[in-house]
């Protein structure tokens, strides 16, 4: 990155921080609703994580939400003269305060539109929330099939990649002859839906036990015996699939159980960068990610990746470039319409609508509204300059390749 677009950034950054800063956690008083609407805004609930679990994914969104504001506008935070208003919420990862939250934005604050949640499970709760009120709900990053899938209904579009997005592609590093795979996964929609789309996309190699343990589970050692038990008499490569997200016990602590006495080794997918100092443990480990700020090269990531370090001083994470995603496609969605929130110019001029993202190009497919995209095939390399281990791009997994298959009853 050169110096002059580092200023660049810098002085783009600057000039829209105060709008940044009073976005933040903005939240409009009742009695001054009926005015703000008068003159003309455009009202936009975020609903996501804070505390709870996936605390760390839900801030991550949100800086990224705002950011991803900033950039899709120039730094105007207006859509054809009408201004954006962020409501901010706390689901606290629990799906009953989630549904609750949601149908409180769309009656009492008169939002537009919606974006969250984090967790697949309050996801799940708040889908028929925006079908009662025929409003649109833009998820991001709630990952489970299931919500682009059989519970999906037309109000529902994801910015978020689902869990086939995240199967086809791991299985692209691991689904080779003679390789027998044991899958590790935490015992809800996120890990149940990734493991059943794990095993529709394995065509060669072979899964030959599956593991769910509750999302609390801070001991993991007799789930993993069960899973050595399993694998290590077996002929051939042998692997653990982990599929896990959030705070709490880390599964990567089977590596603790000796697996290299039984010639068993861990694969994943991608995480945020605390998680990923795990991965330092594995050298070699191939999987697929979401993102990983080195790997895109494209104007909008590069915008990110220095726009953060700017303010941050450090690099934008996983859920960042999500939340920035989100951001654009809410925008290019109104550009499209003109400033017009009615649901249905909405909904389609969001259908087939292609956008730039710190990804590169995404479009919602119209049939579920699923944004196809591109994923990343790694491999860790262990880098003293860096805390984490390092993905290192292996190979671009075209959105066009995956064949993601389509899942609601449409």
């Amino acid at each position: 990155m050169t110096a002059f677009r580092s200023r660049r950034a810098a002085a783009r950054l600057a000039a829209s921080a105060l709008t940044l800063s009073a976005l933040s956690g903005l939240a409009a008083p009742a009695p001054a609703l009926a005015q703000s609407k008068a003159k003309g805004e455009i009202r936009i609930a975020h609903i996501r994580s804070v505390t709870g679990p996936l605390e760390a994914y839900g801030k991550q969104t949100s800086t990224g939400f705002l950011m991803g504001l900033d950039y899709a506008t120039g730094g105007t935070m207006t859509v054809a003269g009408r201004k954006l208003v962020v409501i901010e919420k706390d689901d606290q990862g629990k799906p009953d305060v989630g549904k609750n939250l949601l149908a409180q934005a769309y009656a009492d604050d008169k939002v537009d539109i919606a974006v969250g949640p984090t967790s697949s499970g309050v996801a799940l709760a708040m889908l028929p929330v925006a079908e009662e009120y025929r409003k649109i709900l833009l998820v991001e990053p709630a990952v489970a099939d299931s919500i682009t899938g059989d519970k999906w209904n037309r109000y529902i579009f994801r910015t978020g990649r689902n869990s086939s997005q995240d199967a086809i592609s791991n299985a692209v590093a691991l689904d080779k002859a003679g390789v027998h795979i044991a899958t590790l996964a935490q015992d809800y929609a996120f890990g149940r839906d990734g493991v059943k789309a794990f095993k529709e996309a394995v065509r060669t190699a072979k899964i030959v036990h599956e593991e769910y343990l509750p999302t609390t589970t801070t001991d993991f050692t007799a789930g993993a015996q069960r899973i050595i038990d399993r694998l290590k008499d077996l002929p051939g490569r042998k692997v653990i699939w982990i599929i896990w997200a959030g705070g709490g016990g880390n599964p990567f602590k089977i590596a603790d159980l000796d697996l290299k006495r039984h010639g068993i080794e861990i694969a994943t997918g991608g995480n945020i960068l605390p998680a990923m100092t795990a991965y330092k443990q594995f050298p070699g480990m191939e999987g697929a990610t979401y993102y990983y700020f080195g790997i895109p090269k494209n104007p909008v990531n590069e915008w990110l990746v220095a726009n953060h370090y700017l303010k941050f001083k450090n690099p934008p994470d996983f859920f960042t470039a999500g939340g920035m995603t989100a951001a654009i496609a809410v925008v290019e969605a109104l550009k499209k319409t003109g400033g017009d929130t009615t649901t249905d110019r909405l909904i389609a001029a969001m259908e087939g609508m292609k956008f730039e993202t710190p990804k590169g190009s995404m479009v919602f497919r119209k049939e579920d509204h699923q944004a196809l995209q591109d994923m990343y095939h790694f491999r860790i390399k262990v880098d003293p300059a860096f805390p984490w281990g390092v993905p290192e791009l292996v190979s671009v997994i075209r959105a066009d390749q995956m064949n993601v298959p389509i899942r609601n009853r449409r």
